[in-house]
């Protein structure tokens, strides 16, 4: 077992450390996390959640507290390098590895399934290569902790289940794993843990008519034990921001995401299943078989267990109208290990189902070809040269492709070969980079104090330049300049900032600009850095 432990280790290492610190920070989420994580070192205040001035209500502190705290292990708030921020993901995907290889092993020991370890390993192989599981794993935010913490709670639960509807009792260190797991989860990202296991554990009991098994889990026991652990900083913050904490994460983010498409991240029903031949790519090789034999075992307790743990969450999901890729990846472990069961079978769909699982094949390889294409096709458009690294991943990942094709066992190197020539790749790509282009002209021209950003103001800028980056519209900004002092000007406020300097006899001395995409709102930018004279 201890093989499988080190050989997922490698794999994750392969596909999550390439550009972990070669990426400059991405808009906007990112940024604004890692720099709210980095203000709570400089401020030495770990309960109030800020992006600069501006109170960050929407999510609870777990992450922050989880990103500060390797930020001021392995580096310090005054670095503007991002990979430290980024470590607690790089974490969370690989946890979320190791847990659904120990508990989905436990989970097919107690289910009667022939070879568990060797199924768990593949389970756990295609979640941590699903290209959802590597993008969040580069990325400084939740989801990827989240993703660990969800398994560890979906885990635990699916083995109290199994374990009552086997006759055995459920022990109380596994009750104590399951309550410990949802109270990381809300930790993290409030209610979405306990509303995954919440609605797992009532559709299994309806299936069954059975609520009892439930007991195993010592409910109030448990509530009782969550609430001790959430309790005082819930207090705290609410005092701190004056009761603002939860009416803007509960009545604003969450609700607001409920009721209407939020931030234009509307996307209309069966998004996720369309989205999850991407998302879960390579693994989506085997979407068909697994949901088909998923669904002929539907009363077997393992079966029933994953479909539960998958399907009504997944409903729930269509219908909510705010949609974003990483909102399905808690279901992931759950469609990896029916996954692993449909492959370690080998059973040949027939009928219908044959021919949806050749319709949802081509479907795969076309995705697999447009990321060969666009290994080869971006570089061109966005650094203005040709990448051999992109030509010679493009090749690599046609070839494994062709390979995967007819031994899917090999479907997760894919991703490590994604991996690596993405990290060779999107660094170089200067144009889509233009926070990092400024930051870099900034920095040839020091001043004595920060530039103020005028029509230009993307979390990353302010990652990248320190807290103290005043934002302001060309007028404040040219109010608040002295001589000697620096504006960074976008092309759209530039005749009306040099006109507002102009009219307090001052004059901007251009000293360099930068041209790039503004990828969060499409727009091409140029970017001029005045001094004052």
């Amino acid at each position: 077992m201890a093989r499988r432990y080190a050989l997922l280790t490698v794999l994750c290492l392969a596909l999550y450390l390439p550009g972990i610190a070669a990426i400059p920070p991405l808009d906007r989420d990112e940024a604004r996390f890692a720099q709210a994580s980095r203000q709570m070192l400089e401020s030495g205040d770990f309960l109030d959640i800020r992006f600069q001035d501006e109170a960050r209500n929407r999510k609870p502190a777990g992450i922050y507290w989880l990103q500060a705290a390797a930020a001021a292990l392995v580096s310090t708030p005054q670095s503007a390098a991002i990979w430290p921020y980024r470590l607690p993901s790089l974490f969370g995907a690989t946890a979320a590895a190791w847990l659904v290889l120990g508990l989905g092993q436990a989970l097919l020991r107690e289910a009667g399934i022939a070879a568990p370890e060797r199924t768990a390993f593949i389970a756990a192989t295609l979640l941590a290569a699903a290209l959802a599981a590597v993008a969040e794993a580069h990325i400084a935010k939740t989801d990827a902790a989240l993703l660990a913490a969800t398994a560890a709670g979906q885990g635990t639960l699916g083995l109290a289940y199994l374990r009552r509807r086997n006759g055995a009792a459920v022990p109380a260190t596994l009750a104590a794993g399951f309550w410990a797991a949802e109270t990381a989860a809300v930790l993290l990202k409030g209610p979405v843990g306990p509303a995954l296991a919440g609605v797992t554990a009532a559709a299994l009991s309806l299936a069954d008519r059975d609520w009892r098994w439930l007991g195993g889990l010592r409910p109030l026991r448990g509530l009782l034990a969550m609430a001790a652990a959430v309790m005082p900083w819930l207090v705290a913050i609410e005092i701190a921001t004056s009761g603002r904490f939860l009416a803007e994460s509960l009545a604003g983010d969450l609700a607001g995401k409920l009721a209407g498409a939020q931030e234009s991240h509307g996307a209309p029903p069966l998004s996720y299943a369309v989205l999850s031949l991407a998302t879960f790519w390579p693994g989506s090789y085997l979407l068909v078989p697994a949901l088909s034999r998923g669904w002929q075992g539907r009363r077997l307790p393992l079966e029933r267990l994953l479909l539960c743990w998958l399907l009504p969450a997944w409903a729930a999901l269509e219908l909510v109208p705010t949609k974003l890729p990483h909102y399905a990846l808690p279901l992931y472990p759950a469609l990896a290990l029916l996954a692993a069961l449909a492959l370690a079978e080998g059973r040949t769909p027939t009928g219908w189902v044959r021919r949806a699982d050749l319709a949802v094949k081509a479907l795969w390889l076309l995705i697999g070809l447009g990321l060969a294409a666009a290994l080869i096709a971006v570089p061109p458009a966005f650094a203005g040269r040709v990448s051999p690294a992109g030509i010679a991943g493009a090749a690599v990942l046609l070839a494994g492709i062709a390979w995967a094709w007819r031994k899917p066992l090999a479907l997760p190197l894919l991703s490590v070969v994604l991996a690596g020539a993405g990290a060779a790749v999107l660094p170089g790509l200067d144009r889509l980079w233009l926070s990092r282009s400024a930051a870099a002209l900034v920095a040839a021209h020091p001043a004595p104090g920060l530039p103020v950003a005028v029509g230009y103001g993307e979390p990353s800028l302010v990652f990248l330049l320190g807290t103290g980056l005043r934002l302001a519209g060309p007028e404040a900004a040219a109010a608040g300049l002295e001589p000697g002092g620096e504006a960074l000007v976008a092309g759209a406020d530039d005749a009306a900032f040099r006109q507002a300097l102009a009219a307090r006899g001052l004059a901007p001395q251009p000293l360099g600009s930068v041209s790039g995409l503004d990828y969060s709102n499409g727009k091409a930018m140029t970017l001029t850095l005045y001094g004052v004279k």
